[in-house]
């Protein structure tokens, strides 16, 4: 990932890493309220060797055996000969293994020092060890380790007290101020780790840069996402002023401009619109997508070529029980059928029945006449198509039309669903136009560009509701002529 996936990760997820960071700076506070204060106390001794009536070689002599046997006194601090006599002198509930735990001897190379550091809870405690402790290991060293092999000599080796323990004044532990850095450093690491396994982890489709690293299909727009789309399908229709109708007609112009080439001159521009699978919004998509071309004063067929879970006639307010099918088996005309919708030149061909063999009926030859009449007539033919990883439906039809734009919500549709269903279209031997990704939100690191648009577009002004527009119906001709003649462009 780049610099930029990263900032994006950060801020799509900075209420996470905020509330993480918070409980680690709130476990740091807490685990230094809850933990006991142990204070420290740390007294040093001096090794020297006695020189009283040596010449200097042998004090030479001795000064270097004392500095290198000041490691081996430090160790000998610990053990029971050291411990045992405080524990008894001091009168202490610990036992001498327990004892040393919170002794700590340490002897710096080259020197004739011994430091010792006891640990405790109880200051005047800690500091009455540390000298006890100190005066034990002279004792040991003096009498027992070092002891002249001469009756009534004093020991080769001196341990002096340079210096003393003090009650210490203050705890070593907690370091509050460590303890809440260390906790908000551990929150924030957390919390950043949990939104970057959750970014990789996450292989759905949420802006438009996840669709140029699924796949090299050309994006052809963004649809933002409305709460309120459940209620008011039509939203080119019912809130023409809107960011998502406005998102529409940019779609819109994106068609225009298709290139169509000469070789497919012969369908006109027929679009078949699908998604990978249900919920995406596709019919959504296609109806408004239509209703924004006849805005234009384009003439526009819109045709639902879903005859699984039909779903225009729905949407539009129309009359749906005649439809493609009838068309398809010979039981109708288009004439028959076909429904005029607003004021605009829109025609709308519903479902119809549902037969049992749908894949059959949208690749016959009466379905590929019908497209090339309907190109004959109209400026644009919008088919609406079943999803393409669960039938072959709009495979069928995208051989049929000038080619398939694939739709894709964001937040739902799965990567690799989106990369399988581009997958489909090219094994058909259909043509994927381009991608339009919808439900895209308007604030966020996701949001699309029009989340902007809003304080603009929504001033007031008359606006058409589907209930003030007249309704479709049924209509016995063509628009600039009869069923079966070319109208005059």
């Amino acid at each position: 990932m780049e610099l930029r996936d990263y900032l994006r990760i950060l801020r799509k997820y900075w209420i996470l890493i905020v509330a993480t960071t918070l409980l680690g700076m709130a476990a740091g506070a807490g685990a230094s309220l809850v933990m006991a204060p142990k204070f420290e106390a740390t007294t040093q001794l001096y090794v020297s060797v006695r020189g009283e009536g040596q010449a200097v070689g042998d004090l030479a002599q001795g000064s270097t055996l004392a500095r290198q046997s000041v490691s081996t006194y430090a160790a000998i601090a610990t053990t029971e000969s050291v411990l045992g006599p405080v524990v008894d002198e001091l009168r202490l509930d610990l036992t001498s293994s327990a004892l040393s735990t919170r002794v700590q001897a340490t002897a710096p190379a080259n020197q004739s020092l011994v430091t010792l550091t006891v640990h405790g809870e109880d200051p005047a405690q800690t500091a009455d060890i540390a000298n006890a402790v100190g005066e034990s290991l002279k004792s040991v060293v003096e009498n027992d380790l070092e002891a002249s092999t001469v009756e009534g000599d004093p020991s080769l080796v001196s341990l002096s007290t340079v210096q003393p323990a003090a009650v210490p004044g203050a705890p070593v532990s907690p370091r509050v101020p460590l303890n809440i850095a260390l906790g908000t450093l551990l929150g924030l690491a957390f919390g950043v780790g949990i939104a970057v396994l959750r970014s990789a982890l996450d292989n759905r489709i949420h802006s438009l840069q996840d669709i140029a690293q699924t796949t090299d299909v050309p994006l052809l727009g963004g649809i933002i996402y409305d709460p309120e789309a459940s209620k008011r399908p039509l939203i080119v229709q019912a809130d023409p002023r809107s960011p998502r109708a406005e998102s529409f007609r940019t779609l819109r112009t994106n068609l225009q401009f298709l290139a169509v080439s000469d070789s497919e001159e012969r369908r006109g521009r027929s679009f078949v619109i699908s998604s990978a699978g249900p919920g995406e919004g596709k019919s959504t998509t296609a109806s408004n997508v239509a209703l924004a071309l006849a805005e234009t004063g384009s003439r526009v067929a819109l045709v639902d070529g879903d005859l699984r879970l039909p779903g225009i006639a729905r949407y539009m307010g129309i009359e749906g029980g005649a439809g493609l099918t009838d068309i398809l088996i010979g039981q109708a005309e288009v004439a028959d059928v076909v429904q005029r919708w607003g004021r605009n030149d829109l025609y709308v061909i519903p479902a119809g029945k549902l037969p049992p063999n749908p894949s059959e009926l949208l690749g016959s030859r009466a379905m590929e006449e019908l497209l090339t009449m309907l190109n004959e007539h109209f400026d644009y033919v919008i088919v609406d198509a079943p999803p393409l990883l669960l039938v072959t439906d709009a495979a069928v039809l995208s051989k049929l039309t000038n080619g398939a734009l694939l739709v894709a919500a964001s937040g739902s549709t799965r990567k690799q669903a989106l990369a399988g269903a581009v997958d489909s279209l090219k094994s058909a031997g259909g043509k994927v136009l381009g991608i339009i990704v919808t439900m895209l939100p308007t604030k966020g690191p996701d949001s699309y560009a029009y989340g902007a648009y809003g304080a603009y577009g929504s001033y007031g002004g008359d606006k058409e509701s589907p209930e003030s527009s007249p309704k479709g119906k049924a209509v016995a001709a063509m628009p600039d002529g009869p069923i079966g003649r070319r109208g005059q462009r």
